[in-house]
């Protein structure tokens, strides 16, 4: 099976040579809303996909005001989930028709994103459900007009293929993977992630370093997006903790949206791994934000590869200054993953799980190993078991009996 998963996993990576990749137009603070009104003016009408607090904060009122100016009615969904479910997707997708809208704007996290790619998915390919869009290349049809506002720093759902939607039915992940679901156009502004909550900057911010180490790791990367991973991670290496300490220093906080948009484009290219297969698994099952188990899985999964990445981890330590030129690859990679380690500690981030029950084990193990092979490059193929014990040592200390 591992010469099967690994010669797909070789298909995939050639095929992607020949690939036309989309990135979107980005739209940073200069004359930004000149430039989001403009782009607006051609439409008689646009669906808004957000959340409820977002929209009680108050942080939607310049863009709604840009398009008052602008004279594009618009409608909004504000009911969107952490996990975006597919109710949520299906509601967007009703607003939209009944409303003839002509365009989507996401304005939110990753889950407003990956709701916003869902119902362009949607409305590409009216006559499938979420739950037949999942996998690879199940939509190529070009979608609608479609802006994302991201107000986190982490996902870079901005500039990525996937979309990821719980489906109501099954409470598995449904992962969309297409070319032609990455935005048109991505506006970075650092003042919308400003009054995000320490907790949530952290949370996301190791989402977005996640991303970039699995792009690095993962057998499937290339020069380029090699070169974003790191881009990104010494971006979040210099920024992240600032960020969380102080959330209105703009620079650190318009360096993370730059370090979610590189490591965006690098596992767009170059996949993720195992650690986004059991954050998912996760994330369907008790709903847990998809930053934070990412964050309390990586540091696990990392040190339970072993020697098999040593030196590539070294590769990143030695690129962000965390090493010295005498180290050893195995020592390089060990101070990259206590530096992770430390961060998740410093940012009160757990190191498990508190709501895994152990009955749910074998389930997610299964569901987890079902989205990791084939398809992921990881740079070590795990079975169910490798699968359940890592699940183990996500139990809460008072509860790890298998």
């Amino acid at each position: 099976m591992k010469l099967y998963y690994r010669a797909y996993q070789l298909i995939l990576k050639i095929g992607a040579y020949f690939v036309k990749w989309r990135t979107p137009e980005v739209i940073s603070n200069d004359d930004l809303y000149v430039n989001i009104e403009h782009k607006l003016r051609n439409f008689k009408s646009v669906l808004i996909i957000t959340d409820a607090q977002l929209l009680k904060l108050g942080l939607l009122d310049d863009l709604l005001n840009t398009i008052d100016k602008s004279s594009t009615n618009y409608v909004i969904y504000d009911k969107t989930k952490p996990n975006p479910t597919s109710i949520n997707v299906e509601d967007a997708l009703h607003l939209y028709i009944i409303n003839k809208c002509e365009a989507i704007i996401s304005f939110g996290g990753g889950s407003s994103i990956d709701c916003g790619k869902a119902v362009a998915a949607r409305i590409a390919r009216p006559k499938k459900s979420i739950e037949q869009l999942r996998g690879l290349l199940k939509v190529r049809r070009r979608i609608v007009p479609f802006m994302a506002i991201p107000t986190t720093a982490g996902t870079g759902s901005e500039t990525t293929i996937a979309a990821v939607i719980t489906s109501e039915k099954t409470h598995e992940k449904c992962v969309i993977t297409d070319l032609s679901i990455v935005p048109n156009l991505a506006v970075l502004n650092a003042e919308y992630t400003t009054k995000l909550p320490p907790s949530l900057t952290g949370s996301t911010g190791m989402d977005a370093l996640t991303h970039a180490v699995e792009a690095y790791l993962g057998n499937s990367n290339t020069r380029k997006t090699r070169q974003y991973s790191l881009k990104a991670i010494k971006l979040i290496y210099e920024n992240l903790q600032t960020a969380y300490t102080d959330g209105q220093n703009l620079v650190a906080r318009e360096n993370m949206l730059y370090a979610s948009f590189f490591a965006g484009q690098a596992f767009t290219r170059a996949y993720v791994g195992n650690v986004h297969a059991i954050a998912h698994a996760l994330g369907g099952m008790y709903n847990l934000p998809h930053g934070l188990a990412n964050a309390i899985v990586l540091p696990k999964v990392l040190r339970a590869y072993g020697n098999s990445c040593d030196k590539k981890l070294g590769e990143i330590s030695d690129y962000i200054g965390l090493s010295k030129v005498d180290w050893t690859c195995d020592n390089k990679s060990r101070q990259f993953i206590l530096w992770i380690e430390r961060m998740n500690s410093y940012m009160n981030i757990p190191t498990f799980v508190k709501d895994i029950n152990v009955d749910d084990i074998e389930t997610m193990s299964k569901r987890a190993c079902r989205e990791a092979n084939p398809f992921y490059p990881v740079p070590v193929i795990w079975n169910i078991d490798q699968f359940s014990k890592l699940f183990t040592s996500l139990l809460p200390p008072n509860n790890t009996e298998s």
